[in-house]
């Protein structure tokens, strides 16, 4: 597991971790819940700041420009026209005509069939 995605599944530990210390120090008398809400700007700048350096220092991949090809795809917008893969099963070709029903012209005026 790369740093980036141990960062995130720890974020919300942290948080109710700080929860639970302001809590305490409610409970204690020595902080207000009033008071506390800097904690989280902070914890929150903190992983957030923790979070780019992981990024920056793995590296990651970049979204290419519109019309530019993702790494290892060969015709950008283009229909896949290659063969299913061994042991893949093929969709069905779908029924003709199923948009739109045609109807009767005497449905339509009300007559009978």
């Amino acid at each position: 597991m790369n740093r980036y995605m141990m960062i995130r599944r720890l974020s919300g530990p942290a948080f109710l971790l700080l929860t639970g210390v302001l809590a305490l120090l409610n409970q204690a008398g020595i902080l207000s819940w009033g008071k506390s809400w800097p904690f989280y700007l902070i914890l929150a700048g903190v992983l957030d700041l923790a979070r780019r350096a992981a990024m920056a220092s793995d590296g990651y991949p970049q979204t290419p420009y519109p019309g530019q090809p993702y790494p290892g795809q060969q015709n950008p917008g283009q229909p896949y026209s290659g063969a299913y893969p061994a042991g893949a099963q093929q969709r069905p070709p779908a029924a003709p005509g199923t948009s739109i029903v045609p109807s009767e012209s005497n449905e339509i005026e009300g007559g009978q069939r």
